[in-house]
């Protein structure tokens, strides 16, 4: 099946390269033209384990391009799908800007003739159009970027609007196909889903669809055919239900400090509960990344959009928030406001492990509240380093190590755990007790046994640690 992929970025690349690895023909779209030149160069903008050797090999055989001309993608697509961002406006609720401009560039192509004289300098090389037997190209556009509830509705109307523009009758249908994707293991998700979300009002639409799938969905059924705005609804509802465990857990470990109970104990306690489980109860320094504290403000944004007050939504949002600053916190309450003398080794920048975002990422809330104070970050993260250049450019105050994380010990007075990565867990408390200058060690993941770390002379902080 010929597919086009609108954006280019974790979603597109992701969905790009596992529909190719299925002997589809994908063409992957994006308005960044240094970004194409990267990746047809096998260059990828962005780190997640096994993805690079996915979209090599599929762009070796042919299956996978890239290109910067949207129009001559469009033409000929049996499946679109829109793979933008929806960044948070400044009150909280998703910008459909270029989502909106995606669907307008669409209706601008759609039903168009597969030009082959069309200038070919930027090296494409795409097929015909993929049509019925009948000859009839009809189009299904699905999105895959997280969108509020109505948002399919205005991709269609916007698409149908350019058309009439045109003076073109050309057959389409509009899906909502929401990605579930945890970062650090997208490629297996995608590959193997636990649910496939299909929202949609058309037979047509819902059988070429259900088609494209089929290669992942073999072993049992995976797929959820639904409502459109209950898919569109679904995404954010997972979303903010797992980011609600997290909060509450941590506000659990929170009260446990105070009680004298070990938050370790309880979360054993709490994830045998086969109703609770063990998945997202981990306690520590709150979640970040692209998807969790964009779509908690989204859900709360549209439940005040008609009227409704999301209290738990609020709160959740209100306590991961705060939890991002507890090894701050913990750090000024050890020395106090006055940093300016000392040098502090973080471990972690990503914010969280096999991945390189840094977006909402505990990190940055700590690297610039050690900066607010005066000190000097030596920061170790495998990947996150060019993220962090990228983010602060180059700074006398910040210094990233990405090989071995005991360098980044090296005359620190302080050691703050903020990412689980591998490397880190197990780690060898005399060896960095040996290389510190200080002696505090503050585990923003509870990573590590408090006894073991207070045994080789460091003194522990962790999150509802006895």
């Amino acid at each position: 099946m010929r597919i086009t992929v609108i954006g280019s970025g974790y979603v597109g690349l992701v969905t790009g390269a596992c529909f190719a690895e299925m002997g589809n023909s994908v063409v992957c779209v994006d308005n960044d033209r240094e970004k194409i030149t990267e990746l047809r160069a096998g260059r990828l903008p962005i780190y997640e384990p096994g993805l690079d050797a996915l979209v090599n090999d599929n762009a070796a055989l042919g299956r996978l391009q890239f290109t910067a001309d949207i129009g001559r993608a469009i033409r000929g697509a049996r499946v679109i799908f829109i793979a933008v961002g929806t960044p948070p406006d400044e009150d909280g609720s998703a910008d459909l800007r270029h989502i909106i401009a995606v669907a307008e560039s669409i209706g601008q192509h759609l039903g168009a003739p597969d030009d082959d004289t069309m200038d070919n300098k930027a090296g494409d090389n795409f097929g015909k159009e993929d049509a019925d037997a009948d000859g009839d190209a009809y189009c299904v556009i699905a999105a895959k970027s997280t969108v509020p509830v109505g948002t399919s509705q205005k991709i269609r109307d916007t698409i149908a609007a350019a058309l009439v523009r045109r003076g073109v009758d050309a057959a389409f249908g509009v899906v909502s196909n929401p990605e579930f994707l945890k970062q650090g293991a997208a490629v297996d998700d995608f590959m193997k889903p636990d649910r496939i979300i299909i929202g949609a009002r058309e037979r047509r639409a819902i059988d070429i669809m259900r088609a494209l799938y089929a290669p992942f969905n073999r072993s049992r059924a995976r797929v959820i055919v639904t409502d459109i705005a209950s898919a569109e609804l679904t995404k954010y509802a997972a979303n903010a239900m797992l980011a609600a465990k997290i909060s509450c857990l941590n506000e659990i470990a929170n009260l446990a400090g105070r009680l004298g109970a070990d938050i370790e104990a309880v979360r054993l306690g709490v994830g045998a509960d086969p109703r609770i489980g063990y998945a997202f109860i981990y306690p520590g320094c709150g979640y970040g990344g692209s998807c969790f504290p964009k779509d908690v403000r989204a859900l709360c944004r549209t439940a005040a959009d008609v009227g409704y007050s999301a209290r738990i939504l609020e709160a959740v949002e209100t306590v991961n928030h705060a939890q991002q600053a507890k090894p701050l916190e913990k750090l000024v309450q050890h020395f106090g406001e006055d940093l300016s003398a000392m040098r502090i080794a973080v471990w972690g920048l990503a914010f969280k492990p096999d991945t390189d975002d840094m977006r909402d990422a505990p990190s940055r809330v700590v690297l610039e509240g050690l900066w607010a104070r005066g000190a000097a970050v030596h920061a170790f993260d495998p990947a996150a380093g060019a993220q962090a250049n990228q983010i602060y450019g180059t700074r006398d105050d910040l210094t990233i190590y990405a090989d071995d994380p005991y360098c980044a010990l090296s005359d620190v007075d302080a050691l703050i755990v903020l990412t689980e990565w591998r490397v880190l867990r197990a780690a060898d408390p005399v060896r960095i007790k040996a290389a510190m200058r200080g002696e505090v060690l503050i585990d923003g993941r509870n990573l590590y046994d408090p006894a073991a770390i207070r045994a080789a002379g460091l003194i522990y902080y962790g999150i509802g640690r006895r």
